[in-house]
């Protein structure tokens, strides 16, 4: 223990003395340091809107433990991290591939200022991922579509972004209402076939493909429909809604499980507990700022 304390002693003892302030800070300084801050907060959202997250933690657990393996001076694991080091980069580019693509698609789509300004705000109406009304919409569409037995699967989307499934089907981007739902997955019309899913308010893309669980423990009754909405609570934190075409019933899947023929107030109460946005709190001096911005935005137009 006297060896740690000995150590980060040594540590801030030479961090602080080797610490200059410069001589003068300059125009340049300031453009470098907006420049880095824009591409670390780029980062810090890809990493909360993907499963990214996930290698984080790992990254951070083995930081610690070479942390540690150096002040006791483990030479062997030293060794061996050296020399996994540059397999590893290479090993999560492959893996996050399809992730860092989409950044770099996203920074070139979006605009330097709009990215810079909009800091991931939640949308106008809050800090709600949907509303009200929208989650009206699909409690009544959900449940007149099991009274016909009308097969059906509602993918809505939370924190982890779902594009690259959305980009297995077909767009639509409309508002969503009870009727356009129970349109789409009418039986015999181009779009009923696949997964509808739905960001915010909006219905963004149908017959969308989504992947199988392969959880054994799920009961062999169950469809495909049930397992790709299984399958997709545990690629993400969405929660999917299951119309059964056999039975009628309404379920919904999350975080992996499935819940059953689930009654119209539970399917409500359990919507209403992921609509507020309680990872994207805004202090009320940055909505007097956005509020500004916008209300300037509207004068110019």
């Amino acid at each position: 223990m006297d060896k740690i304390i000995t150590w980060f002693k040594t540590q801030i003892i030479n961090s602080t003395f080797s610490f200059r302030l410069p001589k003068s800070i300059e125009l340049i300084d300031l453009v470098q340091i907006l420049i880095i801050a824009y591409f670390v907060y780029q980062l810090i959202l890809w990493v909360r809107n993907t499963k990214a997250y996930l290698l984080l933690k790992g990254i951070i657990f083995i930081a610690i433990f070479a942390l540690v393996a150096n002040i006791f001076q483990m030479d062997v694991i030293l060794e061996i991290f050296k020399g996994v080091s540059v397999a590893a980069i290479t090993a999560v580019v492959i893996i996050f591939q399809p992730e860092l693509r989409r950044v770099l698609e996203q920074l070139g789509d979006r605009s330097f200022f709009d990215n810079f300004v909009s800091l991931g705000a939640p949308d106008e109406e809050g800090n709600l991922r949907f509303s009200d009304q929208t989650i009206n919409e699909l409690v009544r569409a959900s449940f007149e579509m099991g009274e016909v037995k009308t097969g059906a699967l509602i993918v809505i989307e939370q924190n982890i972004s779902l594009v690259d499934y959305e980009k297995t089907g077909i767009p639509i981007d409309a508002v969503l209402t009870g009727q356009l739902l129970i349109n789409i997955f009418e039986h015999n019309t181009p779009l009923h076939d696949g997964a509808v899913i739905v960001r915010n308010n909006r219905v963004v893309a149908a017959t969308c493909y989504l992947p199988l669980s392969d959880n054994m423990a799920l009961n062999k009754n169950l469809g495909t429909r049930h397992r790709a909405a299984v399958g997709i609570s545990e690629a993400s934190d969405s929660l999917t809604i299951i119309v059964s075409e056999e039975t009628g019933t309404v379920s919904f899947a999350v975080n992996g499980e499935l819940k059953t023929s689930v009654t119209p107030s539970e399917l409500r109460e359990h919507l209403h507990k992921i609509q507020k946005l309680t990872d994207q709190k805004e202090s009320s001096r940055f909505k007097r700022w956005k509020g500004w911005v916008k209300s300037e935005k509207k004068a110019e137009k």
